[in-house]
């Protein structure tokens, strides 16, 4: 399976759950305030050593977290063979995978009774 995403902050921005180091995180953070600097070209001189991601998970009973910089999250590449983005902090390389949740409505009916007086 291929990506959408040009990079791992699109992929970031689209994902409701991650995947890193074979753990499941559903809370992280990307600096939304950060990446709008960028964007406008407003960004100081330190910006790329700036935390821009943040993941936080329960790995058993302990509690794990990482932080990547704008730069480490910029330099991200998706590797198709584990579908998953390669990215590498000041001493190990992690791999992120991005999950968009699934949505749907809660009424239970069927597609042929459109609320019929039967």
């Amino acid at each position: 399976m291929s990506t959408a995403h040009s990079s791992l902050i699109e992929a970031l921005e689209a994902a409701d759950m991650l995947e890193i180091d074979n753990l499941y995180a559903w809370q992280f953070n990307l600096d939304k305030e950060l990446l709008a600097q960028v964007s406008a070209g407003s960004a100081d001189a330190d910006s790329q050593d700036r935390p821009l991601l943040s993941i936080d998970c329960i790995d058993g009973s302990a509690r794990r977290r990482w932080q990547f910089s704008l730069a480490a999250v910029s330099a991200a590449r998706f590797d198709a063979e584990s579908d998953s983005w390669r990215l590498a902090d000041a001493s190990t390389e992690h791999r992120i995978k991005c999950f968009a949740a699934i949505s749907g409505d809660n009424l239970d009916r069927d597609e042929g009774s459109q609320g019929s007086d039967g």
